[in-house]
């Protein structure tokens, strides 16, 4: 049984249960289709029952490559875009120590730092300047091998890491992330001996965090990928049958409702600063998702009580298209008691004996109830903790959500037409070979 919880009464000013309910039929076709294939894009549903099927063979292979990396490197490099980064980046910045880069002494983790995810050549200047005197290896994700920004990245750090161990020693730090025949980098791997694992062609990269795509990564980083494989196996058996003891469907239900209510934007919020990275990951997958044929609820994130200090005043106050979810998690790893002082100048003697994540949780709900008397619904996820099983609860809850919200709002949850524009202006621009008439046809705008 899953120990995530989804709370909607904070959303019943705006809605009511009856108009969530009379959404469980198309939640329950969209089910249908997710489990049956049935629905458009059914060739990338590998994502729906992978955690039952991620065999022990698979896992305790990522676990064996993964401490090869660690014993040899002190940095990782993983090199991707997209799904191909973020899912990992997500999972690694919310059970890690938030200042590990600064410690010298833990020698149970070794660093993963992330490339290809930008065309920023400060960034990759820098990041090459830091790997001089540096063991380190590299994890190359994607399919094709291809893509601009990740190719990019991997041709430079290739190259540097040839430099400095030679070609022999170089590839033995190298693990190629795939297609499992085709592809420039499977091409590659294969000349090279590389170790690689396989990107399986039904499962779409903002829904393969489960997949070596995400796990080799998170294993690198030191944490348990099996305990957080089998908390979406939780979640998997939890998300199976239709109704609102569905928490996947009770979410997906509830965030349609609303926005054919009028709110047409989505803002996650958190009050664990751990969790930036996954609402980052959030919003891709939903935006990737439903973004299309000119529909979709537009996907925000706030970090509180950060952002209450910049974007609270719109939230409260500004035009009501907009809804929360809450995203809380009910523990924290650590405790920290605020101290009594003498002189009181600050003020804060009446928090003295008080943990700091109670000051945060009042913030919290002290912030809803503002938020929803100013006419912003509210739904509350929560969470028992930032550990592996909850995280893979949240995970495979939010992926499952998304499939059937897609489906409710027909469209095709599981392609990506619109990002393929950017791409061909920039080849364009750029003069790539094969396009020249798209190249002079953009010129000609400028």
């Amino acid at each position: 049984m899953s120990t995530l919880k989804v709370d909607v009464k904070n959303v019943l000013g705006t809605v009511s249960a009856e108009q969530i309910q009379e959404l469980n039929p198309a939640a329950a076709a969209a089910l249908d289709k997710l489990h049956n294939g049935t629905g458009a894009g059914a060739d990338f549903l590998g994502w729906v029952n992978l955690p039952g099927d991620t065999t022990d063979a698979l896992l305790a292979d990522i676990e064996a490559c993964a401490k090869q990396l660690r014993d040899n490197c002190d940095v990782v490099v993983a090199i991707g875009i997209g799904g191909s980064y973020l899912g990992a980046k997500a999972v690694i910045e919310a059970l890690g120590d938030s200042f590990s880069m600064l410690r010298t002494d833990d020698k149970r983790r070794c660093r993963v730092l992330f490339a290809g995810q930008n065309i920023g050549e400060d960034y990759l200047n820098e990041l090459q300047d830091l790997l001089r005197d540096k063991k380190f290896g590299i994890i190359v994700i994607s399919k094709s091998g291809t893509t601009t920004e990740p190719a990019i990245a991997f041709r430079l750090l290739k190259e540097q890491l040839e430099s400095q161990l030679g070609k022999a020693e170089a590839s033995k730090r190298i693990v190629a992330i795939t297609d499992a025949k085709r592809g420039a980098l499977r091409q590659l791997a294969t000349e090279e001996g590389y170790k690689t694992f396989v990107i399986e062609d039904n499962v779409g990269g903002r829904f393969s965090v489960l997949t070596p795509v995400g796990l080799l990564p998170i294993a690198v980083a030191g944490f348990d990928i099996r305990a957080l494989v089998e908390g979406a196996r939780r979640m998997q058996k939890a998300t199976v049958a239709p109704g609102d003891e569905n928490p996947a469907v009770l979410y997906a239900t509830t965030r349609n409702a609303l926005y054919r209510a009028g709110k047409k934007i989505e803002i996650l919020v958190n009050y664990n600063p751990k969790l930036h990275f996954f609402a980052e990951w959030w919003k891709q997958l939903y935006g990737e998702s439903e973004g299309k044929d000119h529909k979709g609820i537009f996907p925000a994130a706030v970090d509180n009580s950060t952002d209450l200090h910049s974007m609270g005043q719109w939230i409260q106050d500004g035009e009501r298209t907009i809804f929360e979810t809450v995203l809380s998690v009910e523990t924290q790893q650590h405790t920290t008691v605020i101290p009594s002082d003498e002189a009181n100048l600050d003020g804060l003697n009446y928090l003295a004996g008080k943990r700091v994540d109670e000051v945060n949780k009042m913030a919290e709900l002290g912030t809803r109830i503002a938020h929803v008397d100013g006419g912003v619904p509210n739904l509350r996820i929560t969470v028992p903790a930032l550990k592996e099983e909850y995280l893979g609860e949240l995970i495979y809850f939010f992926e499952k959500a998304c499939g059937i919200s897609g489906y409710i709002l027909d469209v095709n949850p599981f392609n990506q037409p619109g990002v393929e524009d950017y791409k061909r202006n920039m080849f364009a621009l750029l003069e790539k070979p094969g396009y020249e008439a798209e190249t002079a046809a953009i010129k000609a705008k400028l």
